[in-house]
């Protein structure tokens, strides 16, 4: 008997949910005529006229487009950079705009229209280089990591190929292909990247993740315990982590964030036109950056507590994108010349 109750409460919901969908659907087009009538402006001429550059313009005409039941406009998110401009014009013919008395339009969709297929291209380049495993066969792969060590410690040299020594950058043995398995090359372009372009503070952060935090003990402190006592307290809150491994693990992050649509917010401020691999990659040094910091403000017991403090770290970063005015790194070149009219 209950049982029974049961689903019929359950499909009195679903039908109420799907009668709200149609309900406010219909009710949506009619607003959207109405709309059109009163201003004499079709929705996309209405959103690039009265909202800012940027995510917020972007995003809503991406919702438009998608949204709409004209099948020129939901496949516009998806045509070829090449053919934005083609598409444009056929938009423009369709609602019946005129190009000459409104050039504005046309320049600020083909902006939003770059930045929309661009992020969706963005996508593409990162899984192929996600699914593409390290092989230690293959002499550009061998190069990129020899680099990585290079770029890290410019001071020491590595003794061999497979060496101990790639534990202090952080790899978990003596062969750090094995640790690429879950990100693939992705792991490694974006390490790579981080120690290159960013030297300075990839190698502080390398330091840091190498050394413990001692702890500040007061006077009263140290007379209650020995020497060796003292020590053992002092250090005995390490924060230490391993570098490689934790860059492999933000590269899932910002992999996570960027497939899932969270980073529009970011790209769709700070990219131009087309959000490109670059991008990504400083996108990935921010998180690193950003990561560190988080990771010493929390105060971890140890490396057990990783998963919690990365996950906590993954809703602050989420909470932040949420956002429209959000760019997580403005202060990248990329940002500066910011066209979206």
């Amino acid at each position: 008997m209950v049982l029974i109750h049961f689903h019929e409460v359950f499909r009195q919901r679903m039908l109420f949910q799907v009668c709200l969908y149609f309900y406010c659907k219909f009710l949506w087009r009619c607003l959207k005529f109405v709309m059109r009538k009163l201003t004499g402006r079709c929705e996309l001429q209405r959103i690039c006229y009265s909202t800012k550059p940027g995510a917020s313009r972007t995003m809503k005409i991406e919702t438009s487009l998608r949204d709409s039941k004209s099948k020129l406009l939901q496949t516009s998110v998806s045509v070829h950079p090449d053919a934005i401009e083609k598409t444009i014009e056929d938009i423009m013919e369709l609602k019946k705009i005129n190009p000459d008395i409104n050039p504005q339009l046309g320049i600020s969709l083909q902006a939003c229209l770059l930045q929309i297929v661009g992020y969706r291209n963005l996508i593409a380049d990162v899984e192929k280089l996600r699914r593409e495993p390290y092989d230690s066969d293959n002499p550009q792969h061998e190069e990129m990591l020899l680099k990585l060590w290079k770029f890290l410690k410019p001071n020491t040299p590595l003794e061999s190929r497979i060496s101990k020594q790639w534990c202090e950058i952080g790899f978990q043995g003596d062969d750090p292909k094995t640790d690429f398995r879950g990100m693939g090359l992705l792991g490694l372009y974006n390490l790579q990247y981080f120690a290159e372009r960013d030297a300075a503070a990839a190698q502080q952060v390398l330091s840091d993740s190498l050394h413990p935090k001692c702890r500040d003990i007061s006077k009263e402190e140290t007379s209650k315990f020995s020497k060796a006592e003292w020590e053992k307290k002092r250090m005995d809150k390490a924060i230490g982590y391993s570098f490689a491994i934790v860059g492999i693990n933000i590269t899932d992050l910002a992999y996570n964030l960027l497939v899932s649509g969270a980073l529009k917010t970011h790209f769709y401020n700070i990219a131009p036109e087309a959000p490109t691999l670059s991008h990504f990659q400083q996108t990935f040094c921010y998180l690193m950056h950003e990561f560190h910091k988080f990771w010493i403000e929390e105060d971890p017991t140890d490396i057990m507590e990783f998963n919690r403090v990365r996950e906590k770290f993954r809703k602050r970063i989420i909470k932040q994108l949420r956002n429209p005015d959000m760019a997580l790194c403005p202060h990248f070149a990329a940002s500066e010349g910011l066209i979206n009219m």
